[in-house]
């Protein structure tokens, strides 16, 4: 048995939570391997609307385990709205998921570090979630992080109060006004007093040695989806750097995130919406400043779902789509929000990049001040909502989706036509 893995081709917010949603019944084992509550995979079943920041996508299957292996980093408070959020519904979480005790836990001081060095960047703000991301990333990479193993071991307390004090010292430093920092209601004694408060709680969830877990999954033929977050874009080493999250994006952080070798890696599942979004700042070549861009928005609902800003839109990047194939070895594509583009009459997609005289058919170094260049396609003026099969989609969806695979060599083996489950077309066997 291998691994399989389902990640995001773009900027994040490519709709992995429905397709993980969608599969879960075919694997044993979900398991997230990186990123943190800065995520968030909205699931939508009837009448539920479930979203998702730090449990994997498989939680509603009661019959599939779900483990948050060690390349993930938790924030006990969030991870404990969702678990109420879950119960609320009739689910059970704990009852079906596992924690590695590798995972890092955010601080509350963490996100305190996190809001004072955002503010402090001024005009070159990076788009922080302020879920305080990078400074856990900072701690771990440092070695001075804590991980959720150590609550049950001695002097837990004197070490969280020791990384609190050296994180108060460093915000001091940046001087930034207190009033500045209310974002999410976020206070900090209050929060740091209802943080302690849910872990006690979320460390009553069984803990593992993940790395153990899922290879002796594997030696019991056991299934297994890893379950990324963000997007290849977002990724800290080949992503839009500096605005890009900080973990490992692609499927090469499935390898550190739970502890496996490459030969372990089975198929790779890659999300791709129909269009592009992106969240926060940074390069976003094909991105539309005028109406069509804001039809787009308001058509796919394009808020997010850790944060609420409204998602920059443009077409779909086939010269960033073409890079994220390479970088994960994509062997299925899925195609997402399909039925968004309904509304449009003609659908621009980007081919290539320009900037000063000079043109790139590949991902180059600098990715700032690059213009597209566009083609059109026709598209579909129909509502897709509805289909079941791949013969009920119209030919210029099937055209679109012909490049997509001549231009990537890949296939699309899925295409979601709107957020519900059931609004899932299988176009291929896989």
């Amino acid at each position: 048995m291998k691994v399989d893995v389902l990640l995001g081709l773009q900027w994040g917010d490519e709709g992995k939570g429905k397709i993980v949603d969608v599969l879960a019944p075919r694997y044993d084992v979900i398991a997230r391997f990186q990123g943190g509550p800065n995520a968030g995979h909205t699931i939508k079943a009837g009448d539920r609307k479930i979203v998702l920041h730090t449990i994997p996508s498989g939680i509603l299957f009661p019959e599939t385990t779900n483990l948050i292996g060690n390349g993930v980093i938790i924030d006990p408070l969030i991870m404990l709205k969702e678990i109420n959020d879950l119960k609320e519904v009739g689910i059970d979480a704990p009852a079906h998921l596992l924690v590695s005790r590798k995972a890092h836990l955010i601080l509350p001081s963490h996100r305190l570090l996190d809001a004072v060095q955002e503010i402090n960047r001024g005009d070159g703000k990076i788009g922080s979630t302020l879920k305080g991301i990078g400074p856990t990333y900072t701690d771990k990479i440092a070695r001075q992080g804590m991980r959720i193993g150590e609550f049950h071991e001695p002097g837990f307390m004197q070490n969280y109060q020791k990384h609190r004090d050296a994180h108060l010292r460093m915000a001091d430093q940046y001087r930034v006004n207190s009033s500045d920092l209310k974002f999410d209601g976020f206070d900090f004694d209050t929060y740091e007093r209802n943080w302690l408060e849910a872990l006690k709680t979320i460390c009553e969830i069984e803990q593992v040695d993940g790395e153990y877990f899922v290879h002796r999954s594997l030696w019991n033929q056991k299934s297994i989806l890893a379950e990324g977050a963000q997007g290849t874009m977002l990724d800290i080493d080949f992503g839009s750097y500096p605005f890009v999250t900080s973990s490992n994006t692609i499927t090469a952080g499935v390898c550190t995130g739970l502890g496996l070798a490459p030969a372990n890696i089975g198929r790779v599942f890659g999300i791709v919406k129909a269009y592009c979004t992106r969240v926060g700042s940074g390069p976003f070549p094909t991105e539309l400043h005028n109406e069509m861009g804001e039809l787009l928005r308001k058509t796919g609902h394009e808020y997010g779902s850790t944060t609420g800003r409204p998602r920059r839109c443009g077409w779909l990047d086939l010269v960033a789509l073409k890079y994220s194939v390479m970088m994960n070895g994509v062997t299925h594509i899925f195609l997402t929000k399909a039925d968004v583009l309904s509304v449009v009459d003609s659908i621009g997609v980007g081919t290539g990049y320009q900037r000063d005289g000079e043109e790139f058919d590949t991902m180059p170094f600098n990715q700032q001040d690059l213009q597209p260049v566009l083609i059109k396609r026709h598209g579909w003026n129909k509502d897709i909502s509805q289909a079941t099969c791949s013969q009920e989609l119209p030919e210029q969806l099937h055209d679109y989706i012909r490049m997509i695979e001549q231009e990537t060599g890949v296939p699309v083996s899925i295409v979601s036509v709107g957020p519900d489950r059931a609004q899932t077309v299988f176009t291929r066997g896989f």
